[in-house]
Parts: structure tokens; C-alpha cells; sequence
């Protein structure tokens, strides 16, 4: 199995809120919908391959 790899990143409070508040309406952790985000805009920017 691979293992994730960590990132830590410092934000402001109101980004985190609304962050929780839209990884709850997509059912996701927030790790989880971060990731989505990341991925999604990786993958628009010709930067990671669709699987």
C-alpha cells in the first residue's frame, strides 16, 4: 500500500471556515475535499495525468 504523503499549510480563519463548511456539504473530510481541489486544479493545468 502507498503512503500519503503530509503538507501542512497555515490559512486564515475565514478560508478554513468556509472550507469546512463546503467539504461538509460534499461530504468529505476536508483533507479529503482539499485534496479534490488540488487534484482537480492539477489535472485542468495539464500538470497530472488523469488515471
Amino acid at each position: 500500500m502507498v503512503r500519503s504523503a503530509s503538507l501542512g499549510i497555515r490559512i486564515e480563519p475565514s478560508v478554513k471556515d468556509a472550507l469546512e463548511a463546503a467539504s461538509k456539504a460534499d461530504r468529505r473530510s476536508v483533507a479529503a475535499y482539499v485534496e479534490k481541489l488540488i487534484i482537480d486544479d492539477l489535472k485542468n493545468k495539464g500538470f497530472l495525468k488523469d488515471e
